[in-house]
């Protein structure tokens, strides 16, 4: 009699181990991905917090240095309260930053925009500030100026008021996001533009006198920090006006240092007081002249 083969040496035995070998390698291979998952979900976890970490420490220093920004001109005003007038300073400024405040801050209310508290608080902030500011604008200014800047400050609350009222209502979710960040982008940029009459007016007198140096500062590290607040919260509505605001600090900057030395040229007091006293003149001129045509008309009649 043969003897009996057992159940090990069954040629089936080793398929059976092959199998189980394969299976063996695959559940490796599957916790080889879920291990390289997890590494993954861990990794990205990570970088989030790092990048959320970064996104409310630039915030919090955009808000740091958009008040000083609006804290800036407070020198400006201490003078014209002083001097009871408003001198050579441009008012325009002052509405235009109360409408990109108003804007900033209504685009960065929840039901707007999410993850934008720190854009609403500190702009609610710079509404109030600025309001003060056009105000005592308006009582010191001359009658002609009062007048321009009063059409001005109207007109912001009636563009706010619009663009408020029809967001509200008339828009939802994503196309509220959209009008509300388009409108604050465009008021923004307009804003920092509002500056470059004064730009203007330093390199025509080569002095720096209504240009204040931390105006022009805090102009920079505000846009720079917003700019960098808007990349890593990757907002455009955000990004792209105070990336604008930057370049635009940069150029005052470089205005600065390069008029701050220099006393300048006549003020634009004294250069229209030298042209009134060269029309007098003139005027008195002619009427000499014509004076003294008159009288040889006379003689020889």
């Amino acid at each position: 009699m043969s003897e009996k083969i057992p159940m090990d040496g069954k040629p089936g035995t080793a398929m059976n181990r092959r199998s189980g070998e394969g299976t063996d390698s695959l559940s490796e291979r599957c916790r080889e991905r879920l291990t390289n998952k997890n590494k993954e979900k861990i990794f990205r976890r990570f970088r989030d917090q790092k990048m959320n970490i970064a996104h409310t420490i630039f915030g919090v220093f955009g808000n740091a240095t958009a008040l000083f920004l609006f804290l800036a001109p407070s020198i400006t005003f201490k003078r014209i309260i002083k001097n009871k007038s408003t001198e050579q300073f441009s008012g325009i400024p002052y509405p235009m930053t109360l409408l990109n405040c108003l804007l900033s801050a209504w685009y960065g209310l929840p039901f707007v925009s999410k993850d934008n508290t720190l854009v609403s608080t500190i702009n609610g902030t710079g509404a109030a500030i600025e309001t003060i500011y056009v105000l005592i604008f308006l009582f010191y200014a001359p009658r002609k100026e009062k007048a321009k800047i009063f059409a001005i400050f109207a007109a912001v609350l009636a563009v706010f008021a619009t663009v408020a009222l029809v967001s509200l209502f008339a828009l939802h979710g994503n196309g509220r996001k959209l009008f509300c960040g388009i409108a604050a982008t465009v008021f923004s940029i307009i804003m920092y533009a509002s500056p470059l009459s004064i730009m203007r007016l330093v390199v025509k007198t080569k002095s720096v006198e209504y240009m204040p140096f931390f105006l022009s500062l805090f102009v920079f590290l505000c846009g720079t920090s917003w700019f960098i607040y808007g990349l890593i919260g990757r907002d455009p509505f955000v990004a792209i006006p105070n990336g604008f605001g930057c370049a635009l600090g940069t150029v005052q900057l470089i205005l600065y240092f390069i008029y701050c030395g220099n006393k300048g040229d006549k003020s634009t007091d004294d250069a229209e007081k030298d042209e009134k006293k060269t029309v007098e003149m003139k005027d008195e001129e002619k009427k000499k002249q014509n004076v003294v045509n008159g009288k040889q008309q006379e003689q020889q009649v």
